[in-house]
């Protein structure tokens, strides 16, 4: 068999199988009613008291983001500073300039959101 026909056998078999999931869990799943408890609180036992974007100067998903960002900065950093001797000492097939002319973009894109982030006061604690 060509590769193409096992490929498309698999794709097919993953599109038949997640759409026969969604069919039957419309079937046969329970039908729920939106009923007043259903909105009620349900963590804390507290109402809810105002808007938490309207409290908070800045909202809770660009805290998140900023998280995300230098979380990922991290991922992406440790192969090549991991390798970083390698890299210098030309045992690699990447050229020491452009690995530091690329790092150094890398960063200057993360200090500038940093100093974006700092600016909108996203890092004060209140």
């Amino acid at each position: 068999m060509s590769e193409y026909v096992i490929l498309s056998i698999f794709l097919f078999l993953g599109a038949f199988i997640a759409a026969a999931a969604i069919v039957v869990g419309l079937v046969l799943g329970y039908k729920s009613k939106d009923t007043k408890n259903k909105f009620a609180p349900y963590e804390c036992g507290m109402n809810t008291i105002g808007n938490a974007r309207i409290q908070f100067k800045v909202g809770y998903y660009l805290f998140a983001l900023l998280f995300l960002v230098f979380d990922i900065e991290a991922l992406f950093l440790f192969p090549v500073l991991s390798n970083f001797r390698e890299i210098m000492a030309g045992n690699t097939p990447l050229s020491p300039v452009i690995v530091i002319i690329d790092l150094v973009i890398f960063l200057a894109i993360l200090v500038s959101g940093l100093a974006y982030a700092w600016k909108k006061g996203i890092l004060k604690w209140e």
